[in-house]
């Protein structure tokens, strides 16, 4: 498991860096035509399931990721705690300075902070190359840096929300397995399961959730009621990892916490 070297947390939402407007403007438009890019090349073949495009144009201010007193654990809810613990050991990139301040996007009003969290660590690594190539004072200092998903989940709960980045290649897989469901698109970060891979303990069931489709490929290569090939897509089964979560709060708020049904992410 990769984790930052610090923890971030949370401070009084930043104003935005009137003197970037340019650059941040410009930076925005780009990582958005990048995303839209990848879902019309998936679009060409699945033309249905391609979601609404998101604002091209948003501006960006930085937070930092300050070590003071943490204020937020009293207020979070055993659920919240409970389902950030699902969350461990997944990583995802975003971009820091030596400061360890975050770039995050602001919506148009300036009231929230919004972060960009990338799936691969080569698309953060595109995004820094912008950052340096148009802040002088950050060519030094700007770095990759991972953050993991329960570390992002414990954010969102205290007021700091993110933007992902997901991987175009598994978008990609997400509609090809779900060309044949004509009334449903896609939207989120996609994730794989299959019931064929749930694993059942005592009185638990425990459901991996797959971030790429080719590791679920590989689990489900293990189990001898799977057949090689084309076989193992009729066995897949795509979602997305917002629905997941919000999915674990419902269950959670409902007591039921004790359910027999765990999920586990990979």
């Amino acid at each position: 498991m990769e984790s930052s070297s610090a923890k971030p947390s949370v401070g009084p939402p930043p104003n935005p860096l009137l003197s970037l407007s340019t650059f941040i403007h410009r930076l925005g438009s780009q990582l958005a035509t990048r995303l839209d890019d990848t879902k019309r090349l998936a679009a060409a073949a699945f033309p249905a399931f391609l979601p609404p495009a998101p604002p091209h144009s948003l501006p960006f201010a930085s937070v930092s990721q300050r070590q003071g007193k943490q204020t937020a654990a009293s207020e979070t809810s055993l659920n919240s705690e409970h389902v950030a613990r699902r969350l461990v050991g997944t990583s995802v990139y975003t971009v820091s300075n030596t400061n360890n301040e975050f770039v995050l996007v602001s919506d148009a009003e300036g009231v929230k902070s919004i972060g960009l969290l990338c799936f691969r660590k080569e698309d953060a690594e595109a995004f820094l190359a912008q950052v340096r190539s148009r802040r002088g004072e950050l060519r030094g200092g700007a770095k990759v840096v991972p953050i993991t998903l329960d570390q992002v989940y414990m954010l969102k709960v205290e007021g700091i929300a993110f933007r992902f980045l997901p991987d175009p290649v598994q978008i990609k897989n997400a509609l090809e397995l779900r060309a044949s469901d004509i009334k449903s698109g896609f939207d989120g970060v996609p994730v794989f399961q299959s019931d064929l891979l749930v694993v059942k303990k005592k009185n638990k069931r425990y459901c991996p959730i797959y971030f790429q489709k080719e590791d679920i490929e590989k689990a489900l290569s293990t189990v001898s009621r799977v057949s090689r090939g084309a076989g193992f897509s009729q066995h897949i089964m795509v979602g997305s990892l917002e629905d997941v979560l919000k999915k674990m709060e419902a269950h959670l708020s409902s007591h039921m916490a004790h359910s027999s049904l765990t999920v586990a992410l990979f």
